[in-house]
């Protein structure tokens, strides 16, 4: 959910000389923040993941220090390069998503996929991110590669939980009762493509790319009960994450 994201905004963008350059310091100043949140939940005590004996506890700060160093850095080499406006006004909607996460989940398991959801939005920023430092521009073009991503990424959670869910569910009604979420969820999905498409912000062919995950909880549905394979879960949406990115891009490059 970050970097396929920043991989589709900044290949959109079309990087040449410093945009390049300008792309690796903004992935290593995201890749630096995202390691430094689990140490920095941890060490405020707001995370499951809690340090289990002094000796973590003391390790704590050291990786707090050092990811923060390297985003930090990252990020000072990277404004001497670019106007920080745009980049300025993304990180601050992630910032507050992330906020926005931290509040529902401080509500207990039942506020557990909303802010999943919330979340996702601070993590799919990284698109728009990528494709203002690679073009110099934060215009529409940057908002639709955000959302697309969002809407992938929402896709993937609700069908994750819906699956986690329904485990135990033996038959189709069963699975059916656990998975209504999801299900909205699809019809949602695809009535802002159909729309996005409609309005020209969203090209034909990139549509392309929603075509698989739309199409993966169907067989499920109907397949016959058998035991939740995590791993194999876990795996198969990373494939369907790549295949994504990749189709994305090759939408909106023909377009352009």
């Amino acid at each position: 959910m970050l970097l396929v994201p920043l991989a589709t905004g900044a290949l959109v963008g079309r990087p040449v000389g410093g945009g390049v350059v300008a792309v690796l310091l903004l992935a290593a100043a995201a890749l630096g923040l995202f390691c430094a949140r689990t140490p920095l939940e941890a060490w405020l005590g707001i995370s499951p993941w809690r340090a289990q004996n002094p000796r973590e506890r003391r390790f704590i700060p050291h990786f707090i220090l050092i990811y923060s160093s390297v985003s930090l850095g990252a990020l000072a080499l990277l404004l001497r390069q670019i106007r920080f406006h745009g980049l300025f006004l993304v990180g601050a909607a992630a910032a507050t998503a992330f906020l926005g996460q931290a509040i529902l989940k401080s509500r207990g398991r039942q506020a557990r996929m909303a802010a999943q959801l919330v979340g996702s939005i601070g993590l799919t920023a990284s698109a728009a991110a990528a494709y203002y430092v690679a073009s110099g521009r934060l215009d529409t073009t940057a908002l639709v590669i955000w959302a697309a991503n969002w809407v992938f990424a929402a896709n993937q959670i609700l069908y994750v939980q819906a699956r986690i869910r329904s485990a135990r569910a033996t038959t189709f009604e069963d699975r059916l009762a656990q998975a209504k979420g999801f299900i909205l969820g699809e019809f949602l999905m695809a009535l802002a493509l159909a729309s996005a498409w409609r309005e020209g912000w969203l090209p034909g062919l990139a549509l392309l790319a929603f075509a698989p995950v739309l199409w993966r909880g169907l067989p499920w549905f109907f397949s016959a009960a058998g035991r939740l394979q995590i791993r194999r879960l876990g795996v198969g949406e990373l494939i369907h994450a790549v295949v994504f990115g990749a189709l994305l891009i090759v939408g909106f490059q023909i377009q352009l």
